[in-house]
């Protein structure tokens, strides 16, 4: 069944109507309800589209946050083959949130390199929501190192409320792990390519996606802290949070603005959750004309490139 979110319950009536409807029918097979059935698919998808048309900022959270989005995973299986993930940062444990190793996008060897939240409350807990600990970030260090000896291209798959803030994760070294990942995307000398799939949260974000291309799924969210946190911190009251989502300028639309990202990905109407295979499929695409963009660089021109890009964010927005 489809997780409705709260501003969807207008939606959900009219389509729960058309499933009873059908349900009714499978039981009577004397009872034809086609054409009522038809006419509130027709409803729902106009309803359906005048609520994508314009999500609010707060919205646009909610969407990125919901439960059935495809995560990374789900892009491994569908965009990949050969995938051979590797584990460990080889100093303390390997951390199941960031998951990674090499694989081949249409038979071009690669390293993927991603947060992953789980899809279930088994895997959720043991991904730990997709809030990775120091030895994620040492692991994701790892395998950037390991790509840029061999000359793999690096593509990240940012999925992440942020970085994880628990005592032991802090013991570990948490800022210093998100700090020296950061510094490795900026030192390798191969193609970095990002996607935010889904929410990228803070400096746990930025650790993997200070990239030569930054691209973000159209109902996708980026920013420096959750709504929720940036308004108990202003206002001290979380229920701000719609507030907070305006001010943050989060949304894929306001970091084009500002240069934060490169590229918009369209998702289908109704978010990705609605039709995982197309967006699946949009962000292979995007993929494949970043990695063209990139391929005929040479280290030095990469490494220059994604230098200036990451100094001249905000500029453009700026300037407006």
């Amino acid at each position: 069944m489809t997780q409705y979110m709260d501003f969807e319950k207008p939606l959900a009536e009219i389509e729960g109507k058309a499933e009873e409807l059908r349900a009714l029918a499978r039981s009577n097979e004397e009872m034809d309800v086609t054409e009522e059935a038809a006419a509130l698919d027709v409803k729902a998808r106009a309803m359906l589209e005048e609520l994508y048309r314009s999500l609010t900022p707060w919205r646009k959270c909610q969407v990125a946050r919901h439960a059935e989005r495809p995560h990374c995973q789900d892009y491994v299986d569908a965009l990949f083959t050969d995938y051979t993930p590797l584990a460990g940062d080889r100093n303390f444990a390997d951390d199941h949130a960031v998951m990674g190793g090499l694989a081949r996008l249409n038979d071009r060897p690669v390293m993927v390199i991603g947060h992953e939240k789980g899809n279930d409350t088994k895997s959720r807990i043991e991904r730990n929501f997709g809030m990775a600990r120091p030895e994620g970030y040492r692991k994701a260090i790892r395998l950037m190192d390991i790509a840029h000896r061999f000359g793999l291209p690096v593509i990240t798959l940012v999925d992440t409320p942020g970085a994880y803030p628990g005592k032991g994760a802090e013991e570990r070294g948490q800022s210093e792990a998100i700090a020296r990942a950061t510094e490795k995307c900026l030192q390798i000398g191969v193609p970095l390519i990002s996607v935010i799939i889904g929410e990228g949260g803070s400096g746990g974000a930025v650790a993997f996606a200070t990239a030569n291309r930054v691209a973000m799924l159209e109902h996708s969210v980026y920013s420096v802290i959750s709504p929720e946190g940036c308004a108990s911190i202003l206002w001290k009251d979380a229920e701000k949070m719609r507030e907070a989502a305006e001010a943050l300028r989060l949304t894929a639309d306001d970091l084009k603005q500002l240069g934060v990202i490169d590229r918009i990905i369209p998702e289908p109407t109704g978010g990705a959750h609605r039709d995982a295979s197309a967006a699946i499929a949009a962000v292979g695409r995007a993929l494949e004309a970043m990695l063209k963009d990139l391929e005929s660089k040479a280290p030095e021109a990469l490494i220059k490139d994604r230098r200036a890009k990451f100094l001249d964010i905000g500029g453009k927005g700026l300037a407006a």
